[in-house]
């Protein structure tokens, strides 16, 4: 089992707002909605914050490493 870390990610208030949006339409729409381009350029943000923290995108066997991620995230909603 891979190791757990927090990865911590900053956000403005008027980023979150604009995410939390985004997240809320886009869980209710019961499809992709069309983003705002603000929604666009958070989504962009959060992004390069990850890319700049996760070693896992750069490591050899990274697709394996995202199933075994998504598994174990399902598994702690179960």
């Amino acid at each position: 089992m891979a190791e757990q870390r927090d990865v911590s990610l900053s956000l403005t208030t008027d980023q979150a707002l604009v995410l939390f949006e985004w997240l809320v339409r886009r869980s209710h729409a019961g499809r992709e909605p069309e983003p705002h381009p603000a929604e666009t350029a958070v989504l962009w943000d959060v992004e390069a914050q990850l890319e700049a923290r996760l070693v896992a995108p750069l490591a050899p066997g990274y697709e394996a490493a995202v199933r075994a991620a998504r598994a174990r995230v399902l598994g702690e909603r179960e």
